[in-house]
């Protein structure tokens, strides 16, 4: 019965997704990413993806597809943006929903192809700066896979509405090089 209803869930899901990738504004989708392992190992990863930009009620939403370089080729992930916190949702070859939100956990279930397991995220970080023409932000969390801890996390998102330029990120990507 449980799996019925996550089927069901991730319908509606998806096909509100498919709605409202029709709408919105063409955004540049600007993604820095640090993972550190326990070990002190760091592994970085940036991106930039054309996406789709709206806001709904009280809530921004950004949502791209994303490509093999993430190794999640053909899902399609949406980050909802609320008052002091940041949903993280995937939905096609992975499914999964991350909730960021400082000094509170969340428990929830990650799908792949290779099987399903549970992913505990303890914000340290939440900072969000969007508005109508778009913004940036930025999380720093610590991750459980099946209640084991597996490191700490960061993430920065810069959300430009595609031919506008944003000084900030430029800065920073011409400083990385």
């Amino acid at each position: 019965m449980a799996d019925l209803i996550n089927r069901y869930d991730k319908n509606i899901w998806a096909d509100r997704l498919r709605r409202y990738m029709l709408m919105g504004k063409n955004v540049i989708i600007s993604v820095k990413g640090i993972q550190t392992s326990d070990n002190h190992d760091t592994n970085r990863l940036e991106l930039v993806t054309e996406g789709k930009y709206y806001k709904k009620g009280d809530a921004y939403f950004v949502t791209y597809k994303e490509s093999e370089v993430t190794g999640m080729e053909g899902t399609t992930t949406t980050v909802k943006v609320t008052d002091g916190m940041v949903t993280l949702m995937r939905f096609g070859s992975v499914n999964s929903q991350f909730i960021f939100q400082q000094g509170q956990k969340h428990v929830s279930y990650y799908d792949t192809t290779y099987g399903s397991f549970t992913i505990g995220v303890l914000a340290s970080e939440v900072n969000i700066k969007v508005d109508d023409n778009g913004g940036e932000i930025q999380v720093g969390y610590q991750l459980e896979i099946d209640n084991q801890k597996s490191g700490e996390n960061d993430f920065h998102m810069f959300i430009r509405e595609v031919g506008h330029t944003n000084d900030k990120f430029s800065r920073e990507c011409n400083s990385a090089n």
